[in-house]
């Protein structure tokens, strides 16, 4: 391949690091009013990698970088979730940062950073540039979840988050070693050819190699029981970068997680799925059941995520790599396109609130109806939706990935039980924000004055969440595109 070929097919990544660079540019040299500009132009960054993801990328099925890399729809889908977080978490941002750091520059510098890194991953095909560009995307969310010095609760988490990190990154080193070791390659495809292989003797390391893996992407994940930094890391971090915490970085491991199991260990599905399957029960129950106890919303919303966490897992452990309406993979790739806008749409009220109130508590919704009944009513929706309520994006999410469940036999009915029987426990809490809003008083009763950037960024979510929701036909065929077209390549 041609140099000017691949540049072109790298100008997404190309575009998130040239613009980072002008971020810190402007960061340094703009002062007074003028520093504004730095806000739209890192907005203008994710969006211009985007329209050159989407003109370049679409129906690519190619190596890169001798194989390091790869640009296929699975690539390309995953990375159009982590542009799309990035602009909606930049668009809401501006008034949030201005009030709690004289570092703005920065935090987009370092969101733009993370996107670079999510879009890096996400396109891996080899176990050296899938683990490096992890390690990139860990290292600058340790940055960003203890951005703001002067809060102790930032900091705390900061550090938690980096210690459980830095654990997770060695068992999955120590299980990619194990692998190499098993196969003398670090090519994720090669790694299949030589596991198949009759000279294979070390075929068995290919069942401990898949649980330290595990480990790892679970902890990026927060997929219940390496979940713990979770709650600290959401509650301490910038709220803004919350949202891109429980999206872009949790779908980016469910890329890497895609990629690496189904390429270079799906001959060994029925054993690491019913792994996986175990950790989809345990999120599934825990992160639910945890949750209604919070009384803190971003500490709710982050047991809620690790809930999601399992509904994803449930597609991933049921997932059959074939043309067929249920496939599991598909209502995984759904799920995160409808995660992205509900979960990012709610964090963006969660801004607005926090901005009136100065704090995150759920009893600081009390009374909302009265104090701004548009920005009630769209977290009202939002939050149905996570719960999944008919005409919603959250509604075809779960049942793309509950109905492929229900197909893969025994293991998966229970799967899909347990599944539908937390998301009813998850209307509990998700509903009990709703009575806060909506029922309750507040001794507080002047209204809540939300700025024009979160207005906007909030009402582009929840009406991408109303389209999906009422008319899911052009995410679903994107999605099972993207699904097949993995099973046809390997």
């Amino acid at each position: 391949m041609s140099l000017g070929t691949t540049l072109t097919l790298l100008s997404p990544e190309l575009t998130l690091f040239l613009g980072a660079a002008l971020v810190l540019a402007l960061d340094l040299s703009l002062r007074g009013g003028a520093r504004r500009a730095i806000v739209w132009v890192a907005l203008a960054v994710p969006i211009l990698a985007a329209l050159l993801a989407l003109a370049f990328l679409w129906g690519q099925q190619v190596a890169l970088l001798s194989g390091m890399m790869v640009a296929d729809p699975l690539a390309l889908y995953f990375k159009l979730v982590a542009y799309g977080c990035a602009a909606l978490v930049i668009l809401g941002s501006p008034r949030y940062l201005s009030d709690r750091t004289d570092r703005p520059g920065e935090f987009y510098l370092l969101v733009l950073l993370a996107t670079l890194a999510a879009t890096l991953a996400s396109a891996a095909s080899d176990l050296i540039s899938l683990y490096l560009a992890f390690e990139f995307l860990s290292l600058v969310s340790y940055v960003l979840v203890s951005f703001l010095r002067g809060d102790r609760r930032s900091s705390e988490g900061g550090l938690k988050y980096f210690l459980y990190g830095a654990v997770t990154s060695a068992i999955m080193l120590y299980g990619m070693s194990l692998l190499y070791g098993a196969t003398g390659t670090t090519n994720l495809a090669a790694i299949a050819a030589n596991l198949r292989g009759p000279a294979s003797s070390l075929r068995w390391l290919a069942v401990p190699t898949a649980v330290l893996l595990l480990a790892g992407f679970s902890f990026k994940i927060a997929i219940a029981p390496f979940h713990q930094w979770a709650p600290d890391a959401y509650e301490g971090a910038p709220t803004p970068y919350t949202a891109f915490l429980s999206v872009a970085s949790k779908m980016t491991g469910v890329a890497v997680l895609v990629r690496v199991m189904f390429v270079a260990l799906g001959d060994f599905q029925p054993t690491w799925a019913r792994v996986l399957g175990a950790f989809a029960i345990v999120s599934m129950i825990l992160g639910n059941f945890v949750a209604l106890q919070q009384a803190n919303i971003k500490r709710l919303l982050a047991y809620s995520t690790v809930a999601h966490a399992g509904y994803i897992m449930v597609g991933v452990a049921t997932a059959i790599l074939a043309p067929r309406p249920f496939n599991g993979l598909n209502g995984v790739l759904f799920y995160g396109a409808a995660y992205l806008f509900t979960n990012v749409g709610v964090f963006l009220a969660v801004i607005a609130v926090e901005q009136a109130s100065g704090s995150t508590t759920i009893s600081d919704y009390a009374g909302m109806w009265r104090r701004s009944p548009v920005l009630a009513a769209l977290m009202a929706y939002l939050l149905l939706s996570l719960t999944g309520i008919p005409f919603s994006a959250g509604a075809f999410a779960k049942f793309f990935v509950f109905a492929s469940a229900i197909q893969a036999g025994s293991f998966g009915l229970l799967l899909a039980a347990i599944g539908i029987l937390t998301s009813v426990v998850a209307a509990f809490y998700y509903l009990n924000i709703v009575r806060y809003m909506f029922f309750e008083r507040s001794e507080v009763e002047s209204p809540v004055i939300v700025n024009r950037s979160v207005k906007v960024a909030l009402a582009i979510a929840t009406a991408v969440t109303l389209i999906i929701g009422v008319y899911p036909q052009p995410l679903v065929q994107l999605a099972s595109r993207s699904a097949v077209m993995l099973g046809m390549l390997f």
